[in-house]
């Protein structure tokens, strides 16, 4: 039967949660988290360190069980679905993480290939093993991420921005419906990381691919995402569209305490005693030394 939930998610709804909740212990890594992305859109997740982003990313494609809520992917309760639903869901999410997970002893099109496992069946040994449809499948998204004449090289001598450019050629040729990308940037410099995001706008652009990945870097966020979701400690503190945004509205999510929650400074007037008591004791501490800088009698 179709859940309420599923009914009100758009036909374009490709994630769809409310009151996502996830707990470790007593921590509480997400607090009710609501979010819609719809198909097409490059949502970047922004936030401090420990805000949520990654756990949130984990709980979409089942790697964290939700502790509350409700979680539809792609028309899947992620919440409450069995082992074998789970993995049929995951054969259809592709995920790019920080540290590339290459295997750097084959070559780059060997890697991609890797990303074609769930669609042959049995082991494979070295490229001959994989069709020869596949084979040409993995050199053109080679080619689309510019490292085709790098195709027969090994892994482990690229840099890192080659690096990760393969390990999104190998995300596509999963043929992923959404794409998760856990701060794919992290370790590159700053040309290649702006490499690397163009790179998933225009998959995104093209393929009406759904995109939603975590990052740091405000500007990036800012420059390629259609929308920005911010979290602080677990909490949902912003969502929206990035052109109606400024920097300053994004570093406003990596403050540690709500500019609302901030209290009012006190105001001490003339006669206030915690004030003059303050200044008499400053002034006491700065007499215990003379002008030697000796401790005076």
């Amino acid at each position: 039967m179709t859940s309420t939930m599923e009914q009100a998610s758009g036909a374009d709804s490709v994630i769809t949660a409310r009151g996502l909740t996830k707990r470790f212990g007593d921590a509480v890594a997400l607090a009710g988290v609501d979010l819609e992305v719809r198909r097409g859109e490059l949502v970047v997740l922004v936030g401090l360190s420990g805000s949520g982003k990654s756990t949130l990313l984990r709980c979409l494609n089942g790697l964290h069980p939700p502790s509350s809520g409700e979680v539809d992917v792609l028309g899947c309760r992620v919440d409450d679905a069995r082992p074998a639903r789970l993995r049929r869901l995951r054969s259809r999410i592709g995920f790019v993480f920080q540290q590339f997970n290459l295997v750097g002893r084959l070559s780059c099109l060997e890697n991609v290939l890797i990303g074609a496992l769930g669609r042959v069946r049995g082991p494979r040994y070295g490229v001959l093993s994989y069709p020869l449809s596949m084979r040409r499948e993995a050199l053109d998204h080679l080619d689309r991420v510019g490292l085709a004449d790098r195709a027969f090289q090994r892994a482990d001598t690229l840099s890192g921005g080659q690096q990760q450019r393969v390990a999104i050629a190998r995300t596509l040729m999963h043929r992923p419906a959404l794409l998760l990308a856990d701060e794919p940037v992290a370790s590159l410099d700053p040309e290649n990381a702006a490499v690397v995001m163009d790179l998933l706008f225009q998959v995104s652009l093209e393929e009406q691919l759904t995109v939603v990945c975590s990052l740091h870097q405000v500007d990036l966020a800012l420059g390629w995402a259609h929308r920005l979701v911010g979290l602080r400690e677990g909490s949902k503190v912003l969502d929206r569209s990035a052109s109606s945004m400024t920097r300053d509205d994004v570093m406003q999510v990596y403050q540690r305490v709500d500019p609302a929650q901030v209290p009012e400074p006190r105001t001490f007037g003339t006669g206030d005693t915690d004030r003059s008591n303050g200044a008499a004791d400053i002034g006491g501490s700065a007499g215990l030394l003379d002008g030697s800088g000796a401790r005076s009698a």
